[in-house]
């Protein structure tokens, strides 16, 4: 179990990869963000991106998971405050695999409450050419070490 004691500012990690499918960019558009270049091939070519394309949020999904599976599941996580900032910096495509690279940016320890800690992390998406598809700033709080009896 990792705590708030346990990350530097500097840290990284790297999670993944998870290959996203046709099948899914389109169930998750369907309930979650019904455009058409996110529903089919064909309201993709329709549009910009030349074809069918991930939506932004499910990026973002898929980003969260393999940060849960590698890194927060494994750690005294407390949940999230929010995000700083996210960014979609190319469009993601049926069968691209995609990789998290996790950067801690800062750590505070809280003023109030002596039990937990506040991380900055830096997150980028990479497809499996090492393009960055997605950034995000993200705050997250975590319990410190307890203490020894």
């Amino acid at each position: 179990m990792r705590y708030f004691e346990d990350f530097q500012p500097g840290d990284a990690s790297e999670h993944g990869p998870y290959v996203v499918s046709r099948e899914e960019i389109i169930a998750f558009a369907k309930q979650f963000d019904p455009q058409p270049f996110h529903l089919s091939d064909e309201g993709g070519r329709e549009g910009i991106f030349g074809g069918l394309i991930a939506s932004g949020w499910h990026t973002a999904s898929i980003c969260h998971r393999l940060i849960v599976e590698g890194l927060l599941g494994k750690a005294a996580s407390l949940g999230s405050p929010g995000l700083d900032e996210l960014r979609w910096l190319k469009p993601v495509r049926p069968g691209d695999a995609l990789s998290v690279r996790t950067e801690v940016v800062s750590t505070t320890p809280s003023r109030s409450k002596q039990d937990r800690g506040a991380i900055k992390f830096r997150f980028e998406v990479r497809n499996q050419h090492g393009e960055v598809v997605m950034t995000e700033i993200a705050n997250a709080l975590f319990s410190r070490r307890p203490a020894a009896p």
